[in-house]
C-alpha cells in the first residue's frame, strides 16, 4: 500500500466547542451570588448593609474610573487641539511667507521687465538713428532739373559732363 492510500483510510474526528461568552459568565455570577446569599452565615440586615456598602464602593469606583477616563479624553482632546492649532498656525505662516515671496517676485519681475523695455527702446532708438544716418549717406544726392545727373561713361571735360 502506498502512503496516499494509508491517508485515505484514516478516520478524522472533528470536535466542536462553543465559546462561553459574556452571557454565560453573567448567568454563572448571578447564580453564584444567589447561592452565596442563601448560605451566608450572617443575618439579612448585615447582608443588606454589606451589599449596600459594596454597591457604594462599586459606584464610587465606577465614578472614579469615569472621571479618569473623562480627564484622559479631555487631555487628549486638548493636546490634539493644540497640535492642530500649532500646525495650522505654521501652515498659515508658510502660506503668508510664500505669498510675500510671490508678491516680491512679481514686483521684481515687473521692475526688470520695465528696465529691459527702457533699455530695448533706447537701443532701438540708437539703432534707428544709425540706420537713418547710414541711409542718408548711402542715398545719392537729389538733382534738380537744372543740374542733370552725369552719365557714368562720360569723361571729365565733356560737354555732357556738366
Amino acid at each position: 500500500m502506498s502512503r496516499h492510500q494509508d491517508e485515505e483510510d484514516e478516520r478524522y474526528y472533528v470536535i466542536e466547542e462553543k465559546g462561553g461568552g459574556v452571557g454565560s459568565f453573567l448567568l454563572g455570577a448571578a447564580i453564584g451570588a444567589g447561592i452565596a446569599l442563601l448560605l451566608a452565615p450572617q443575618s439579612g440586615a448585615d447582608t443588606r448593609r454589606d451589599l449596600k456598602r459594596k454597591a457604594r464602593q462599586m459606584s464610587d469606583a465606577a465614578k472614579d474610573a469615569a472621571d479618569e477616563l473623562s480627564d484622559t479624553v479631555v487631555d487628549r482632546y486638548e493636546k490634539a487641539k493644540r497640535t492642530v492649532g500649532v500646525k495650522f498656525d505654521s501652515a498659515r505662516q508658510a502660506i503668508d511667507l510664500k505669498k510675500h515671496q510671490a508678491t516680491e517676485a512679481i514686483r521684481a519681475g515687473r521692475e526688470a521687465a520695465a528696465q529691459a523695455r527702457e533699455e530695448l527702446e533706447a537701443r532701438l532708438a540708437v539703432t534707428k538713428a544709425a540706420y537713418q544716418a547710414g541711409a542718408e549717406v548711402a542715398r545719392p544726392p537729389r538733382r534738380s532739373a537744372a543740374n542733370p545727373p552725369v552719365p557714368r561713361d562720360a569723361e571729365p571735360g565733356d560737354p555732357q559732363a556738366g
